[in-house]
């Protein structure tokens, strides 16, 4: 209870309230233009968060992380076009509603549904901070390696259709974390005699690279469109208050969005996908999914808006990101020299309570705002998409260059923004390489301070926390493969049939 008030006096600053505010709001005009969303809001902020306090650049971008969805609904309830990539699913209902004269209804089921979630995932996890703080210590190097490799393992295989480009680009992503000086014996690696490379990749550098500048060259080559928009007319609160008659599924859709949160690399889209999935064979009208069901409206957004309150879980815990953009946030700690892991919990609880009270407040403030601006937010989608790309790569060579002051870093971004392009338009991940740059850095730190400890293998996995990882580790790869082996093994005999009617036809 005492750090749950010490946390509440770190957010009673007019600052942080401020950064909260511009984050909240920010976060919802964001998501709300089609092909923009949060990674890249988060990155152009990156340079500067670097000179604010710590707690103060955090709620920031957490604002963003967690109200972005918010706001991404709007497109993809009125106008069939997702504001950021996990409100896809909110097409599916969302839209149907709309064409059927509900927009105002569908609108008050996906922000009250949103509300829900997020607020639920964090009461949830402010119960769980005490069982963490005495969970968090019992990590060590072994421990941490072994869950940073769980998170690529995670990262690859939630890929489904793409493992083997996941695992390519996420093993490329370790790579770019190893080029320049070695911490430890301080030798040059993969420099090529280039001094520009001695101090590596930065992680900021990339990440601007792959999502904004590559999101700029997009919006900046594709055809100009600016799309209309009719104005929402009646009562948004009165609207908001059907979810609580869909409290089954909401509460569903949140507990999948806490456990999805809390594992590294998984995120909303399973999230989403299990509550929606949980909904419609529950549900007394599966028939309606996918033409404007409600209980498929409330699934989807309340699953994917618990996700990020739980998605700090392993980067405050463990110090190990989960997705994107929480390794992005995983630099701001370091530049402050505040470490995620075991010791925060443990020495800062006071810090960690303060987040999440932050995040409750971010709900309260994106609830209000999206009520009365919804149809101000309309005009923010009709903003011509070129003249946002612009803006976009503009900010970004501000961001990059205000970094070290480099033009260098202004080319490896050039580069990077080329090669997230690439990846896009071929719909290859481009999250595995940022996840490996972070995870491949904690890995190799991890291990090399567990070896001094470690005999023989079989020393890697002797506490009960490593043997559990090792054998989860090996359990999901055991479970893919297999999983590969019956899909090639069902498909055979299917294929065969189809050349049996072939040649009788032929005959």
């Amino acid at each position: 209870m005492d750090a749950l008030l010490s946390g509440a006096e770190l957010l009673a600053r007019f600052d942080v309230l401020i950064a909260l505010m511009i984050g909240a709001i920010g976060g919802v005009l964001i998501g709300a233009i089609p092909g923009v969303g949060p990674a890249v809001a988060i990155a152009i902020l990156l340079p500067a968060t670097f000179a604010l306090d710590p707690l103060v650049g955090l709620t920031m971008l957490l604002g963003i992380y967690g109200s972005s969805m918010f706001g991404g609904a709007l497109p993809a309830i009125l106008i069939n076009t997702p504001g950021t990539a996990v409100n896809a699913l909110t097409t599916y209902d969302g839209h149907p509603m709309t064409k059927k004269g509900e927009a105002l209804r569908a609108l008050g089921l996906a922000y009250g549904a949103s509300f829900f979630g997020g607020i639920f995932s964090i009461i949830a996890l402010i119960l769980l901070a005490p069982v963490l703080a005495k969970i968090a210590p019992m990590f060590g190097s072994r421990e941490i390696f072994l869950a940073a490799l769980m998170g690529v393992v995670l990262v690859i295989l939630a890929h489904r259709g793409q493992t083997f480009a996941a695992g390519m680009l996420a093993a490329f992503g370790i790579f770019l974390g190893t080029v320049g000086l070695e911490p430890v014996r301080y030798t040059m690696r993969f420099t090529f005699g280039y001094d520009f490379l001695t101090s590596g990749f930065d992680l900021i550098v990339v990440v601007l690279g792959l999502f904004a500048i590559s999101q700029a060259f997009i919006l900046m080559l594709d055809p100009e469109h600016a799309p209309d928009t009719q104005p929402i007319k009646g009562n948004m609160f009165r609207a908001m208050g059907e979810v609580f008659r869909h409290k089954r599924v909401a509460s569903a859709g949140s507990g999948f969005g806490v456990l999805m949160g809390m594992i590294p690399g998984v995120g909303e889209f399973i999230a989403q996908f299990l509550s929606y999935t949980y909904a419609q064979k529950t549900s007394k009208t599966p028939e309606l999914f996918g033409h404007g069901s409600p209980e498929g409206l409330v699934a989807s957004e309340s699953a994917n808006n618990a996700v990020p309150a739980a998605a700090m879980i392993p980067l405050l815990a463990l110090g190990i990101p989960g997705e994107a953009l929480t390794a992005m946030m995983l630099s701001v700690f370091y530049v402050h020299n505040v470490i995620p892991g075991p010791q925060l919990f443990q020495n800062q609880l006071d810090f960690v309570y303060a987040l999440y009270i932050a995040m409750i407040l971010l709900n309260v403030i994106v609830v209000i705002f999206v009520v009365f601006s919804s149809n101000l937010i309309l005009r923010v989608i009709r903003i011509p998409t070129r003249f946002l790309g612009m803006v976009i790569l503009t900010l970004s060579f501000v961001g990059v260059y205000s970094l070290r002051n480099s033009v260098s870093d202004c080319a490896i971004a050039s580069a990077f923004g080329v090669l997230g392009l690439v990846l896009k338009r071929q719909n290859l991940p481009v999250v595995p390489i940022i996840l490996g740059m972070v995870l491949g850095g904690i890995m190799e730190t991890k291990l090399r301070s567990a070896m001094a400890r470690v005999k023989s293998p079989l020393d890697f996995v002797d506490r009960p926390i490593a043997a559990f990882l090792a054998f989860a580790i090996i359990a999901m790869l055991v479970l893919h493969f297999w999983g590969l082996f019956r899909e090639k093994r069902l498909a055979q005999p299917e294929s065969a049939h189809d050349h049996d009617v072939h040649d009788t036809h032929m005959n």
